[in-house]
């Protein structure tokens, strides 16, 4: 790979077919993949309905200026306000999910004429833009202490609301690495005291939506209802969509207030037509339900581990959005770990700087790769051990 920049470590691997959960090279070895891409396959790799509907498309039409939505547009925009519980609301569909974030807090800001947006300091909300940069002089960046609750009462009156046009929030951990869940008691106050000053409430769901955490978005674990959710990675099962779903009576302020906005994809009837199917698929097969019960398989799992190995500090994990943390251990390491199970033929993630392994298959992942992966690393560690 001489000739491709290297952002980032980059695996000597050639993956030449995939299927569900399995990748295999070009030498035919096979590898279950507990990252789902990055994050992105939710209905696994090469769904035969999401490529039919690829298909059928193309046949038709794949791309059209930003002046002329198509039909299919309308049709998903409906399905994701469904999904999100915003009634008659609107949306938009872009390519990616740091646009989405992005271009929902751009939204959130032309509403408000307050100064900052409160989001978690261990949130990753884009790679670009304020929503990537988070710079003090726009974020606030709130610290909710590992979730233990005990100082929200003191975060909660060092916080200046006044001066709060927006809460982003991120309801996993997810894409920062940790996998940690900010507390529910935490998240619905903030939410009521950002409303109580005019301010609005903007949900990442990049990472968290689409079944991750077993439900259809990470926010529904909360008593809370979003003005605006950034979708990605799960709607488009691999293809490069996301979408941004808001309440029309703030659809309506931002196309009166004239900062126009156009992207090249916006609204592209092949992106939608993936969105759509990918969402019919969800809710005929129950992936939803069904991919919450195998996580809850998966979680028992990796709780033996932890009840059996000092070396592992904490299982935890909500729905498929799962996560070893581990002691400090001169071998045993994330990384460590992430190598040997690689070479046997197992695809997880890791976040080096929190020693952490994260697990984030697809909801059609099978219980025997499950099984296959907890006793592989079992006897890893066990053996370093």
């Amino acid at each position: 790979m001489d000739h491709i920049l290297r952002c980032h470590d980059i695996v000597k691997a050639s993956f030449v077919r995939g299927e569900n959960c399995s990748l295999y090279d070009e030498k035919g070895k096979r590898y279950v993949d507990f990252e789902s891409g990055i994050w992105c396959t939710a209905l696994g790799h090469g769904h035969p309905r999401i490529n039919q509907a690829m298909e059928t498309q193309i046949q038709k039409i794949v791309h059209l200026g930003t002046r002329y939505p198509h039909s299919l547009s309308e049709k998903t925009a409906q399905e994701i306000l469904n999904i999100t519980g915003i009634d008659d609301g609107k949306c938009t569909f872009l390519s990616s999910g740091s646009e989405a974030v992005e271009f929902g807090v751009r939204i959130a800001r032309c509403i408000s004429d307050k100064p900052f947006f409160l989001t978690f300091s261990a949130s990753y909300l884009a790679a670009y833009g304020s929503a990537g940069k988070k710079s003090a002089d726009e974020w606030i960046l709130l610290d909710w202490n590992d979730g233990d609750g005990k100082d929200d009462v003191n975060l909660l009156k060092r916080m200046p609301f006044e001066k709060i046009g927006g809460f982003v929030l991120e309801p996993g951990g997810s894409g920062s690495g940790f996998v940690k869940f900010p507390p529910k008691k935490l998240v619905d106050t903030l939410t009521r005291q950002i409303k109580q000053n005019a301010g609005l409430l903007v949900v990442n769901e990049v990472t968290t939506g689409l079944g991750r955490t077993g439900k259809w978005f990470g926010f529904q674990h909360y008593d809370i209802q979003p003005d605006i959710v950034a979708i990605g990675k799960g709607i488009g099962n691999g293809y490069p969509v996301s979408a941004v779903a808001m309440t029309r009576d703030i659809a309506e302020i931002f196309e009166n207030s004239g900062p126009y906005y156009a992207q090249s994809h916006q609204n592209d009837p092949l992106g939608c037509s993936v969105a759509k199917e990918v969402i019919a698929i969800m809710r005929e097969e129950n992936w939803i339900e069904k991919g919450n019960a195998i996580g809850a398989y998966f979680f028992e799992g990796l709780k033996r581990l932890e009840k059996r190995y000092d070396i592992i500090k904490e299982a935890r994990g909500r729905g498929l959005l799962l996560a070893l943390e581990f002691h400090p251990h001169d071998r045993i390491t994330a990384a460590w770990l992430y190598q040997a199970l690689f070479q046997r033929g197992f695809i997880v993630g890791y976040y080096e700087a929190g020693n952490i392994l994260r697990f984030d298959p697809a909801l059609t992942i099978d219980k025997e790769d499950i099984d296959r992966v907890l006793e592989c690393l079992n006897a890893i560690i066990e053996k370093a051990g």
